[in-house]
């Protein structure tokens, strides 16, 4: 039989024979709430045979009723011991331990992800969207440290759903990370196996960009927030490609992870917006770090304060301290003209505590959530019933709605409300209102291959940070494009809307060469002695990274939105070109088994090996999804796809689709269906 004694001595990396001391919770600190125990006693052996597969024998006695305790109380199993004593953020890259470039980079962004300015629940290892994990518990990111300060640039870690596989041997040009988070087999692929699963410590939610450690803080999102709302109101309300939203009223809820942008990015784009938020300590963080400008406690003050400043074509925000049905309703029925609508709370995860019922306070939906799911679960179906309703009223009256991919839709949809899907039928075909990314993002941008990149000056100083915004803004031609002015004018104005939030990192809206132009200037500042080293990656949420009917391929109209290739060929293509991490998750942002999406991690070090990654590796990462777009007959992506054809000829060459009259097309197959 074999021995735990054997098996320590088997491991060089693993937990060390000490017992950590519990630690101190800070007060103030937002905690996830209880997720509720449902496991079975056969589950719940597995769930604790699971935890202690990380600790050393000696301590089993002493841990197994904490993990218990932490199971039946919370839902899951943590590991608070495993806590770390100091502060965790992303420290400058020469203050970790590492023998390669990478590993220490990868040090950075973990605990830039759980940093208490940026995570959502940071003692539970969630960064954003109410259950986007870094990994599943403390013994865990602890293993991850050790294993990265042991990694090599000729070794891979391995890493699925938050659990260190182990470093196997590899090449200077391959991953130094690899991560998957939450894939499940078909049968299995629902919120209510992944619930078991995750209970049982076996899978981890990674969101999109927390389980790949490239969230950045709100900036991640403020600049796609800024397009999203400028583009609409160009496609919608008439607004000129120079124009900005001046005296237009933008209304939405969620002040969380990704929702905390929109306040900001309201402002940017000279609108005056109002965000609904039910949990105040949400909306005390985005106060204190200046992404909103106003609180306010009842719809008719939060109006009147609105009124004000649309009356003086003057732009703010406005955090609404409620619950947006509230609002809506008061909106409607006083025939107050809202131009732009949408909601930003987490509906992915809506009987989970991304939604709260109207009526009720924040902190009686955490009690509802643990204490009597059954009752929640009909208060938030009929908080959806009346929130689509009011939406119906608001629309009729020349509010234009777009759901902001956060599955708010199709949470209604599985109410029972077959009202809102588009064919009457099913949801294949989504719903009656557009996706941001299938009327705005998808045609406007995603299809000319503009999407979120971002960069991580991992010297943490704010020098390099200006250094490289400077840098992009030489890159960028103003007069190319109207999306190539947006982003110079958002490079630009950066500093001055004060964006950072965590590490020195930046976002910036780019196409394929203009990403290649970016990273190779970088690099090239960072061979110089210029800057320090720095990450580059992008949002999961972009042109090639995710494929998800109901967000990001919504614009997809071939029939093939209900596929993943896509997002699977792009984690396999940047592996085979040798990106610093590759990310493939389950999930996303509207939910288990409605996405599956991937990004990836550059580390820039000035090597001239680097040079050839970015040369290859990142024209792959995004012309693989303007291809994909290409195929599905998009207009803008066939435009752009031919150009590349020109521009890489004897290199890349992307089959481009013959287009069928569209009348011959509906005659022949009347004439079969007759």
């Amino acid at each position: 039989m074999i021995k735990n004694t054997d098996i320590s001595k088997a491991m060089t990396i693993k937990l060390p024979d000490v017992l950590p001391d519990m630690p101190k919770f800070e007060e103030g600190i937002r905690r996830a709430p209880d997720r509720g125990f449902r496991l079975t006693e056969a589950q719940t052996e597995l769930a604790l045979k699971n935890a202690l597969r990380y600790v050393p024998e000696q301590f089993h006695d002493q841990v197994i009723p904490e993990f218990l305790e932490e199971l039946k109380t919370r839902g899951r199993i943590y590991g608070y011991r495993w806590y770390p004593k100091e502060r965790i953020y992303g420290k400058p890259i020469d203050e970790y331990k590492g023998k390669c470039t990478a590993a220490k980079a990868m040090q950075v962004m973990i605990d830039n992800n759980l940093d208490f300015d940026i995570a959502l629940y940071p003692y539970e290892l969630v960064t954003y969207g109410e259950t986007g994990q870094v990994c599943s518990n403390w013994m865990q990111y602890q293993l991850i440290k050790r294993y990265l300060e042991e990694m090599t640039d000729e070794q891979t870690l391995v890493l699925e759903s938050g659990h260190p596989l182990g470093l196997f041997a590899s090449k200077k040009d391959a991953p130094r990370v690899i991560i998957t988070n939450g894939l499940l087999v078909g049968e299995y692929d629902n919120i209510h196996d992944w619930e078991i699963a995750e209970q049982m410590g076996v899978t981890n939610y990674g969101q999109m960009t927390a389980g790949g450690w490239m969230y950045i803080g709100p900036q991640g999102i403020v600049h796609g927030t800024f397009n999203t709302l400028l583009n609409a109101g160009r496609l919608k309300l008439g607004i000129p490609d120079d124009g900005d939203l001046t005296g237009k009223l933008f209304i939405t809820s969620g002040l969380g992870g990704m929702s905390g942008a929109q306040g900001k990015a309201g402002e940017i784009a000279k609108s005056v917006t109002i965000v609904a938020e039910v949990d105040r300590s949400r909306i005390d963080t985005r106060l204190e770090q200046g992404w909103i400008s106003h609180v306010t406690e009842t719809p008719e003050e939060t109006m009147r304060l609105a009124k004000e400043y649309l009356d003086n074509k003057d732009s703010t925000s406005i955090a609404y301290h409620g619950n947006v049905v509230d609002l809506l309703e008061y909106v409607d029925k006083h025939d107050i003209h809202v131009d732009l609508l949408s909601d930003q709370t987490s509906c992915h995860n809506v009987y989970e505590g991304g939604y709260c019922p109207v009526g009720i306070t924040f902190e009686e939906r955490t009690r509802l959530l643990a204490e009597d799911q059954d009752t929640f679960r009909k208060m938030i179906d009929d908080t959806l019933e009346r929130h689509f309703n009011v939406i119906k009223s608001l629309t009729s009256k020349g509010t234009y709605f777009f759901d902001y991919g956060n599955s708010f839709m199709k949470a209604i949809y599985d109410t029972g409300i077959k009202e809102i899907s588009k064919n009457g039928v099913d949801d294949k075909d989504g719903f009656i209102w557009p996706s941001y990314v299938e009327d705005i993002m998808g045609p406007m941008l995603f299809d000319y291959g503009y999407g979120p990149f971002r960069w991580v000056c991992l010297s943490r100083k704010h020098e390099d940070l200006m250094a490289t915004d400077r840098a992009a803004m030489e890159v960028i031609d103003p007069t190319r494009r109207y999306q190539d002015r947006d982003n110079y004018n958002w490079i630009r104005d950066a500093e001055d809307n004060k964006l950072v939030v965590g590490t020195e990192a930046r976002i910036l809206y780019q196409d394929a060469m203009g990403r290649v132009s970016i990273a190779l200037k970088f690099n090239e500042m960072v061979r110089r002695g210029e800057i320090g080293p720095v990450m580059i990656g992008r949002d999961h949420h972009d042109v090639s990274g995710t494929d998800s009917p109901f967000r990001e391929t919504s614009n997809i109209k071939d029939g093939s939105n209900v596929t993943a290739d896509m997002a699977t060929q792009c984690y396999a293509g940047n592996a085979a070109r040798g990106m610093s991490l590759i990310a493939l998750h389950n999930g996303g942002g509207v939910g288990i088994g409605k996405s599956i999406n991937g990004g990836f991690g550059l580390v820039l070090d000035g090597t001239e090996l680097t040079d050839e990654i970015i040369k290859s590796a990142i024209a792959w990462d995004t012309m693989g999804g303007v291809a994909r777009r290409s195929w599905a007959r998009n207009d803008h992506a066939i435009e752009t796809s031919m150009e590349y054809n020109e521009m890489r000829k004897g290199s890349d060459h992307i089959t481009i689709p013959y287009l069928a009259d569209d009348e011959k097309v509906k005659s022949a197959v009347s004439e079969l269906f007759k």
